[in-house]
């Protein structure tokens, strides 16, 4: 099984809502910073949201839109996005920085048509 899991992305129309989740297994999500970048169609990677000991940060550019959360319980982040808007188009990855190891999920596509 992959160490982390991304599901929840689609198609939507501006103005709308997704929520993406990122299953982790448990040795990589206890207590490690958890986080969401994205990749736009000939754009680099970036960094979306953080999930940490240190508390939550955001990107300027989602700010007051995407909130990240996790529940350990299930060993599960997520992100929901509210307001999207065709920027905001591109593949978005989970991510774990456990004991000085990065872990990806696969990504998940979102597509917000204008």
């Amino acid at each position: 099984q992959a160490p982390l899991v991304e599901s929840g992305g689609g198609l939507v129309q501006a103005g709308g809502s997704l929520r993406l989740s990122c299953s982790a297994s448990g040795r990589i999500f206890n207590s490690a910073p958890m986080s969401w970048y994205r990749e736009a169609p000939g754009k680099e990677r970036e960094f979306v949201a953080r999930h940490w000991h240190r508390g939550i940060d955001y990107a300027d550019s989602v700010k007051g839109r995407f909130t990240i959360s996790r529940d350990s319980a299930k060993n599960t982040v997520y992100l929901q996005m509210n307001s999207l808007r065709a920027e905001d188009t591109g593949v978005y990855y989970c991510k774990s920085d456990f004991s000085g190891t990065e872990y990806w999920g696969q990504g998940t596509q979102v597509t917000v048509s204008s």
